[in-house]
């Protein structure tokens, strides 16, 4: 079984519903290829990555090729014979083999896969600080798995009748929300459309999505000025590694529109950039926060590789507000209000440098970039 970290002084164990029939799917969904995994592993991988808890896998249809896959991972395995009576009954299953020191436990289906690890370890953390019987991840609002529930629950999951749903038993108990940055809690797979979406983006998941990235955005409390000169720079820095990456660079888009999403979300604080950094960071988003961190000054000679932290920090340095404009209209105010302070002005004559040497590395690649009033200089 995985070891668990003591995230809080509650102990936890996750049990992964894994029993139905697929039927819905045209395949068996636990075992379908997920990325370097099968659905089942990457979930297990992700329990283990976040060591909140030992894992209980619930298994029922085709249980003797579900359960090996569980039991390679590490995970208990529970065997639910009633399965074809409905979820529920894999849920009593897995909640009546865990030991009395288990004081919580997390429901996951495992038709749920892109639940980040870190989403885990937030309901994890927040166990011991909530009298809630039962936590339930939020993103924007919006209610998604895996529930954490109290052991005080037990007993009343464990005697519902045979017609009755968890969601059944947890509304009766006012679940806390707790607010994550995690779309994946909110995107199942029933169908083979929604199986091929979520494998897709399953690569991208090491950086946050647009919707992510808005919804940290929202939690900063970023003006929505500034989230709007944002966008304007993702768009243009997007347009900018796309043009890179056709001439050869290795180039991540996912961080690259991430980075520039988020580059501004400490906006308005001191040392905004390192703020605002450490704030992507908290979330788990360590390259990203290396884009922000980078995104007002950065060094750069000629010859060196151009990576994520140059284009974002050009696009930002092509952008006034929401208009693309040229160095020249984007540096004359500082040029003029720094005009007495030769210390400023030589910080504003290095950042102007750097930005003319990265925009010059980036046109003998792409060619000239053209006017600031083009589709591209705007990012449209």
């Amino acid at each position: 079984m995985n070891a668990s970290v003591e995230l809080s002084s509650t102990r936890i164990a996750v049990v992964i519903l894994a029993a139905g029939w697929s039927s819905r799917m045209g395949g068996l969904k636990p075992l379908l290829p997920f990325g370097d995994h099968t659905v089942l592993g990457h979930v297990l991988s992700t329990i283990a990555d976040a060591a909140v808890g030992p894992a209980y896998v619930v298994v029922g249809n085709e249980a003797g090729r579900v359960a090996p896959v569980a039991e390679d991972h590490g995970a208990a395995v529970v065997e639910n014979a009633a399965f074809a009576e409905g979820m529920m009954s894999s849920v009593k299953a897995g909640i009546s083999v865990l030991p009395a020191s288990v004081d919580a436990v997390m429901i996951l289906p495992a038709d749920v896969p892109l639940v980040r690890a870190e989403t885990l370890r937030r309901l994890a953390q927040s166990a011991g600080s909530s009298d809630a019987a039962v936590l339930r991840p939020t993103f924007r609002g919006r209610p998604g798995h895996p529930p954490l529930i109290s052991r005080s629950l037990f007993a009343e999951i464990l005697a519902a009748p045979p017609d009755a749903t968890l969601r059944d038993v947890l509304e009766r108990h006012e679940p806390r929300a707790l607010p994550v940055i995690d779309s994946g809690i909110l995107r199942d797979m029933d169908y083979p459309d929604d199986y091929r979406r979520l494998a897709a983006s399953l690569a991208e998941r090491r950086h946050p999505d647009e919707a992510e990235c808005e919804a940290m955005l929202e939690a900063a409390g970023t003006p929505e000025p500034t989230c709007r000169h944002s966008r304007a720079v993702a768009r243009l820095a997007v347009d900018l590694a796309a043009r890179l990456i056709a001439k050869g660079l290795s180039l991540d888009l996912g961080a690259v529109r991430a980075g520039a999403l988020l580059h501004d979300i400490a906006k308005g604080e001191p040392d905004h950039a390192a703020v605002g950094a450490r704030r992507v960071a908290a979330y788990g988003f360590a390259e990203v926060a290396d884009i922000v961190a980078a995104h007002m000054e950065i060094a750069y000679a000629p010859g060196q590789p151009i990576d994520a932290r140059h284009v974002v920090f050009l696009a930002d340095k092509l952008i006034k507000e929401e208009r693309r404009v040229g160095l020249e209209e984007r540096f004359a105010p500082a040029f003029t209000a720094f005009a007495d302070d030769p210390a400023a002005l030589a910080s504003v004559r290095r950042r102007h440098a750097a930005v003319a040497a990265v925009l010059a590395a980036v046109e003998a690649l792409t060619g000239p970039l053209g006017d600031p009033a083009s589709p591209l200089g705007n990012g449209r």
